[in-house]
């Protein structure tokens, strides 16, 4: 029986680049994977995870070391980009379009998810570990000083020693069904997406020359198109195989899922909800490659690693939250940062169990900590003002937070966590109430958001304090990093409290010069209940830097003045 440091089930992205990661880290380490694909993966593979973001794409790029192949053989991505509800949705180019006009300072990208696995396991494969295709896991025994592994391989039954298990296998979550560690979550959303042959450039779908041309020609068909409206948003994704995916993600609560279950139901779904998309991709029924749906996709976990028995789960194997703002990868690079820091200190003889369950720890606060900005979020899609506002904030608080942190190495830095976590008023508590509380106006805010607007463009780097955040995270801060999150919560703070002076101006007519504590503003339309009387000293001091940011994101009435 062959004996393995670490045995991966699942031969996807995340168990391919933990193995890879590994590798890099500990050449003589042996790893073994085994992947229930038969044969290699077909190009444009039928899996989420095809847009990667700034995090995801830093751990692609510099820990597992793939950058060349990136930059030669997939897309670039020209950001994550956004076209809301107006009057016209047949004229795109009178949308509201949120969206970067230049190449953003960090870089990310558009995967065929095909081209790359095969990539991964040629690299992985090369770097020593042993790769089984047509090959899936029938039962795992865990002892105290070596786990057991049986398989089956091209039909045939192995059993196989190790010392760490790594699940990997997503959906199957094989470790989860063993151990019953499933876990609701109660964000209902459901999706369909399907690959046509050929490529898809939405910048064709308007005769408006202006518009074609602006930002620059031809960039915003590399982007993460989203169009959305009331309960929905519709994907656009560019293939660098020429192939192009098109996706529904729907809250079941305003579009039932059996209105566009089947890929004629989708079209008619199209027609009566955006039928701009339908009128350009109805046509292409022809080049369609394949159809798929996943019914409630958020899942969740109460368990991630455990250092006493030598396992961890990753990528989807553990959780998943929702596709909206490309996460997956995102979640594959920290849940496989932990995983094979746990792996590698224990392979060295040192006792990881407690680190372990600090890790466990982080991950499920994060998870639990990401769910609000998708529950119930879907009903407020059809709100320009509201969702604009809502989606810079989101990528604000990702950029100036756990992508900096990221970048740092701070995850796996048990003395940073502590200083970031153990008291209620530290930067990391403080960040997750912060957090909240936007996530909390967002959703009070969306019922008195009722006009419809057009003709307006938003970058979100023409918000003075996105920029700096958005160049500053690839920056390493070394002893100053904390000082640098301070630093990053002050601007969100000031931000924060703001845009709730603004909301609470158009909503309830308050002055826009009102003190705000951004942790305990709350906005009652109905006036059910006093306003809290803030603390003058946890006031949010007025910035007229931000002031002006806040103008440029602002569709309602004139400019304020500071």
């Amino acid at each position: 029986m062959k004996h393995y440091d670490v045995i991966i089930p699942g031969g996807g992205l995340a168990g391919l680049t933990l193995s890879i990661q590994l590798k890099l880290a500990k050449p003589d380490i042996k790893i073994l994977v085994l992947e229930r694909r038969k044969t290699v993966a077909a190009t444009a593979a039928h899996k989420v995870g095809e847009s990667t973001v700034e995090l995801g794409s830093y751990y692609l790029r510099e820990v597992v070391g793939i950058k060349d192949y990136l930059e030669k053989h997939e897309l670039p991505k020209y950001g994550l980009r956004f076209f809301f509800k107006n009057n016209t949705k047949e004229d795109i180019a009178s949308r509201v379009e949120l969206g970067p006009r230049k190449w953003l300072y960090t870089p990310s990208h558009q995967l065929d998810r095909g081209t790359l696995e095969n990539y991964l396991v040629q690299r992985t494969t090369e770097l020593g570990t042993e790769v089984l295709l047509d090959s899936s896991v029938t039962e795992v025994e865990f002892e105290k000083d070596k786990n057991t592994v049986h398989y089956k391989s091209k039909g045939e039954n192995f059993s196989a020693t190790c010392r760490w298990v790594a699940d990997a296998t997503g959906r199957g979550s094989l470790l989860k069904r063993k151990f019953g560690f499933a876990k609701p979550m109660e964000h209902h959303a459901n999706a369909v997406w399907w690959r046509l042959k050929g490529v898809i450039d939405i910048t064709d779908w308007s005769d408006n020359e202006a518009w074609k041309n602006y930002p620059e020609v031809k960039l915003r068909y590399l982007s993460t198109v989203h169009f959305l409206d009331k309960g929905y948003w519709v994907w656009v994704i560019p293939l660098v195989s020429k192939n192009t995916s098109i996706g529904i993600v729907a809250d079941p609560a305003v579009h039932p899922f059996d209105t566009f279950d089947t890929y004629e139901k989708s079209l008619e779904w199209l027609k009566v909800n955006e039928p701009l998309c339908y009128k350009m991709l109805e046509p292409e029924t022809p080049n369609k490659m394949d159809f798929k749906i996943l019914k409630h996709y958020a899942h969740d976990s109460g368990r991630a690693y455990d250092g006493a028995q030598r396992w961890g789960c990753v990528g989807e194997a553990a959780a998943f939250l929702d596709p909206f703002y490309s996460p997956g990868t995102d979640f594959i690079a920290m849940g496989n940062t932990w995983l094979s820091d746990l792996i590698l200190r224990e392979l060295n003889g040192e006792d990881v169990q407690f680190r372990a369950e600090i890790y466990e720890k982080t991950y499920l606060t994060l998870v639990e900590s990401w769910i609000p900005i998708y529950q119930d979020k879907y009903l407020l899609m059809g709100n320009a003002q509201t969702m604009s506002s809502k989606i810079l904030w989101d990528w604000a608080i990702y950029w100036a937070v756990p992508a900096v942190l990221f970048t740092n190495k701070a995850f796996t830095d048990l003395q940073m966590l502590k200083k970031l976590f153990s008291t209620p008023d530290s930067l990391g508590q403080k960040f997750r109430m912060l957090h909240n509380q936007m996530q909390q106006l967002f959703s009070d805010w969306g019922p008195h958001d009722n006009e419809i607007f057009s003709n307006k463009f938003v970058d979100p780097v023409d918000l003075k304090y996105m920029l700096e955040f958005q160049t500053a995270i690839n920056q390493q801060h070394g002893d100053k990093l904390l000082e640098q999150i301070a630093k990053n919560m002050s601007i969100l703070e000031r931000a924060a409290a703001e845009l709730f002076r603004r909301v609470s101006h158009e909503v309830k007519g308050t002055p826009l010069d009102m003190k705000v504590d951004p942790y305990t503003m709350r906005l009652d339309a109905e006036n059910k209940m006093p306003p809290p009387e803030p603390d003058d000293a946890k006031c949010a001091p007025r910035d007229e830097a931000i002031i002006r940011d806040i103008d440029a994101l602002w569709f309602y009435g004139e400019k304020q003045p500071a």
